[in-house]
């Protein structure tokens, strides 16, 4: 199944140059040049991603509304074309995702549509639900087990019918067997949502990297709508602390997209996974480590230590995405007794700051913590 775009522009020059970069992506163009019909179609049609010329920001902030308040799309990745006055920032007020500045050349387009077409896919792998039936067993925050039947599974979550639900259902560990294999699925998982049929869906969450990997994989073996996920982007690390690091790539991701970061140096590869947290178009992105649980903590440990004591070797960086964080990962690790971190702290205050006033200072702080990666080290590559 072809990935599906809808393209709300008036400006014939510039649909002519989406339609050359994403036909060579191989995504398909559903063309509006009003308003009305985009909205129209959106509520009718799925698409992966929803482009929207915003020369008038009210019509576009209409447009951009109405495919996240429509049930099929409103996972579809938004992109805003924006003229060279209009402020990063606004544009991601009104809903985008990506940013497309204008005059819009071949070139830069497809830099950023790679990076769009990603998450287009992992998006529509994330949402695929396959139908199956299994036992599940549920042990709840008192301790108390139940056990249930899925009715759908996917990579980020199940559909459970059971006899009987507990009244007040909280967080809660799961455990399942994957059919037609011996891998058991082990994880916390949250109520999604609720039915008044006794079906209720659990969400994910702290899944370990090998366990989220065998069931992509087994979902991937499972789906007849299933496809592969793009390459991972190639990326040069500029700065590194132990809460983040900046990563420069003229194909970023953008904010609140969660991302698995995978390094290679000589015969060693290691894992850590993050949270973009500034993306700055054709430039590079700032990435915070997610450090939840201790599994994860202990990847961005040897993550980090491997890279200060390599001797200086530049690492194979690669980051592909997992997908937007759904709201829960909005506070990360703010604890009132974490050691200050100056690069999560240019991340976390300065974020709505220009490309250049940032990168500015992102230099002021590398200067300053030229050597300590305890305290926010840069380290440049």
């Amino acid at each position: 199944m072809s990935l599906q775009s809808l393209v709300f522009c008036p400006d014939e020059k510039i649909v002519r140059v989406l339609r050359r970069v994403l036909s060579d992506l191989e995504i398909a163009v559903e063309r509006c040049s009003d308003a009305d019909s985009a909205i129209r179609k959106l509520t009718r049609q799925r698409f992966e991603a929803v482009i929207v010329d915003c020369s008038d920001e009210d019509v576009a902030s209409q447009v951009l509304k109405s495919a996240r308040f429509a049930p099929c799309n409103k996972h579809a990745v938004a992109v805003a074309i924006v003229d060279g006055t209009t402020k990063l920032r606004s544009a991601f007020e009104l809903g985008a995702h990506f940013v497309l500045y204008k005059p819009i050349s071949s070139e830069r387009a497809k830099a950023s549509f790679r990076a769009v077409r990603a998450l287009m896919k992992r998006e529509r792998r994330r949402n695929i639900r396959v139908a199956i039936e299994i036992p599940v067993t549920l042990i709840l925050k008192d301790g108390g087990q139940q056990r249930a039947v899925t009715s759908d599974l996917g990579e980020g979550g199940i559909a459970i019918q059971s006899s009987q639900r507990p009244k007040r259902m909280g967080p809660m560990s799961i455990q399942f067997t994957l059919p037609g294999t011996s891998h058991v699925v082990k994880c916390m998982g949250e109520v999604a949502w609720e039915n008044a049929g006794r079906q209720t869906g659990v969400r994910f969450v702290d899944m370990s990297p090998e366990t989220r990997d065998r069931l992509k994989a087994w979902i991937t073996n499972h789906s007849p709508e299933s496809e592969q996920d793009d390459p991972p982007v190639q990326c040069k690390l500029s700065d590194l602390s132990l809460g983040g690091c900046y990563l420069e790539t003229n194909s970023p991701f953008p904010e609140r997209t969660r991302v698995v970061l995978s390094m290679r140096i000589q015969q060693l590869q290691i894992q850590a996974e993050g949270v973009v947290r500034v993306m700055h178009p054709e430039v590079g992105m700032g990435v915070e480590f997610t450090q939840k649980t201790t599994q994860q903590r202990e990847h961005v440990e040897k993550f980090i230590y491997t890279l200060t004591t390599s001797g200086g070797a530049p690492p194979d960086l690669l980051v592909e995405p997992e997908g937007f964080d759904n709201g829960e990962l909005t506070a990360l690790d703010r604890n009132i007794d974490e050691p200050y971190d100056p690069l999560l702290d240019l991340f976390r205050n300065k974020a709505e700051l220009d490309t250049e006033l940032f990168l500015t200072e992102l230099r002021k702080q590398r200067r300053s913590n030229p050597d300590s990666v305890q305290t926010g080290v840069s380290a440049e590559t």
